[in-house]
């Protein structure tokens, strides 16, 4: 998850996360020009045929329209903060993957139960990683993605615990943005997906 003050400023820090072995790579709407970063990165990538090219996707999406002006600008996935039915709809219309964020179980389920791929547990910094298994309880179908609060020593945990995949934000770029050394956030981008290799290893 990345968010940037510009449009360059989130370009760079994408292509240093990828640098890094990331391969999956959300561009929040709070960042200003979010969708002409979004078309700069799906251009720049496009030309990859390979299995591990960039996915380039859009986070912090509030509504449908918004969830339309980012596909239409080549986003492959939409995230967003909470669960909006219209946006999941919207992403269905143009079959891209959606991640609607959810706290609650009925929350959980009413996603899963339009239709939505993966549910965005967030904040993950109000839970522990055993939230997954009470969550998992009664829907066990439930693809998860804890995001906020995800973090080098709690990663194996989160995994651990049954999460489906992990969301990574500040903490990824934070220091950089500190010291203005992007280069930091392709090293902590590779200890992240060292961190996670051993978990996604058959998937």
């Amino acid at each position: 998850m990345l968010r940037g003050k510009s449009t360059e400023d989130v370009a760079a820090m994408a292509e240093q996360s990828i640098a890094g072995g990331v391969r999956i790579i959300e561009v929040t709407m709070t960042t200003p020009g979010a969708l002409q970063a979004i078309r700069m990165l799906v251009d720049k990538y496009s030309q990859d045929q390979s299995e591990h090219r960039p996915i380039i996707g859009v986070g912090t999406v509030l509504d449908e329209v918004t969830a339309r002006l980012a596909i239409l600008e080549g986003a492959e996935f939409v995230v967003s903060p909470a669960f909006q039915p219209e946006v999941v709809k919207m992403c269905h219309r143009y079959r891209v993957p959606v991640m609607p964020g959810v706290v609650t179980i009925a929350e959980a389920q009413a996603a899963m139960e339009s239709g939505a791929d993966i549910v965005k547990l967030f904040p993950g910094s109000m839970f522990k990683p055993s939230i997954i298994k009470t969550l998992k309880g009664p829907l066990p179908q439930l693809n998860i993605m804890p995001t906020g609060g995800v973090n080098l020593d709690n990663i194996g945990e989160w995994f651990k615990a049954g999460a489906f995949a992990v969301g990574i934000g500040s903490d990824l770029t934070s220091e950089a943005e500190k010291t203005g050394n992007y280069g930091l956030i392709s090293e902590r981008a590779k200890a992240y997906t060292e961190a996670a290799a051993p978990y996604l290893q058959n998937r």
